[in-house]
């Protein structure tokens, strides 16, 4: 991005059906504040969808925008903003106005699952790029050539994405930094009550104090963590109570009080819960999720499917993907 630009830096902010609204303000409105808090334009935008009119967000409040096709001229930089079932937002207009805008120079963006559209159209071949944690696993196995962090927030080149949420606000910040410096990035985070700007490299989930307190043994925390790296292929429970100076008893009884079931049973259930986020994400063939989920047999996996969530597979996947109200990976996630 230039050091300076003479005119207002053009944001061009493309929302989706469904996009998620907290994600997309908290990334525009540091913008608004820099004007104001600089007296100058150095920031226009506009929030504009593929057809025009009110788009509904995941909270059910509806945005006025623009139809893409009226938008003239080219813009420094292009957000996309989708959430929910991002793979049914690809379309060859779309495709064709990213591709587009790539060849002009304009860097291109992405909030929450935005990531998928970019890979989509190619885009994101050979860089680094983040989602949010919940899609992580889809976005490997969709985009191979991709490589896919669990940073917050990632920068490469003239890619920019982001997981959403208030990161998004750590995302407009860094744009202000790399165009008007440390000083004016450093009043408009205070004057939105930003506490700090977390640095590219970030991760989603630091190994930090939960928001409520730690309370999570670090003896059951080590042992999640080996069963979390090792989702394809199993590792025995005697094995990991071996890597981390533990009895099986003791594992037993600490899973049992912390997370009331065992560890084998635990560690069958994030590898049932991966197993939904690629049957609801992709179109993996299920035989190809059961082995990416650690399961190598297939009606096994159905019946053990069935058991944790109440349908099969095949069902869950034609019933309309996960309803909104139970949308949430990891399932597994241990709270204090």
């Amino acid at each position: 991005m230039p050091a300076e630009a003479a005119a207002p830096f053009s944001i061009l902010v493309l929302v989706f059906p469904h996009y998620n609204l907290a994600a997309t303000t908290a990334f525009i409105d540091p913008f608004r504040a820099a004007n104001y808090l600089s007296g100058h334009t150095h920031f226009h935008w506009e929030v504009v969808s593929m057809a025009g009119g009110p788009v509904v967000a995941s909270n059910a409040m509806s945005t006025g925008t623009r139809a893409l096709a009226q938008v003239q001229g080219v813009p420094d930089l292009v957000m996309l903003s989708s959430s929910w079932n991002p793979e049914t937002l690809h379309s060859p207009a779309l495709s064709a106005a990213l591709r587009l805008w790539a060849r002009q120079g304009v860097v291109l963006g992405a909030l929450d699952t935005g990531v998928y559209l970019l890979a989509e159209a190619g885009l994101l071949n050979g860089k680094r790029a983040t989602g949010h944690y919940e899609h992580i696993d889809s976005l490997k196995e969709l985009y191979p050539e991709v490589e896919i962090c669990e940073d917050m927030l990632v920068m490469d080149g003239k890619r920019i994405t982001c997981c959403g949420g208030a990161a998004s606000t750590d995302c407009a910040l860094h744009v202000i930094r790399s165009l008007h410096g440390d000083t004016l990035a450093n009043e408009t985070a205070r004057y939105l009550f930003h506490e700090r700007l977390r640095p590219l490299g970030t991760q989603q989930n630091p190994e930090a104090p939960q928001p409520l307190g730690n309370t999570v043994p670090d003896l059951v925390k080590q042992a999640i963590r080996i069963m979390e790296q090792n989702l394809e292929e199993a590792v025995p429970i005697p094995d990991i109570c071996e890597r981390i100076g533990i009895s099986q008893r003791q594992l037993d009884r600490l899973f049992n009080q912390i997370v009331q079931k065992s560890p084998a049973l635990y560690y069958r259930d994030i590898r049932l819960d991966r197993a939904r986020c690629l049957v609801t994400q992709t179109d993996m063939s299920l035989m190809e999720i059961a082995v990416a989920s650690g399961f190598a047999n297939q009606s096994h996996f159905s019946r053990i499917y069935r058991e944790r969530f109440g349908l099969t597979p095949r069902r869950d996947r034609l019933d309309g993907r996960i309803p909104f109200e139970f949308r949430a990976w990891p399932m597994h996630q241990v709270t204090p």
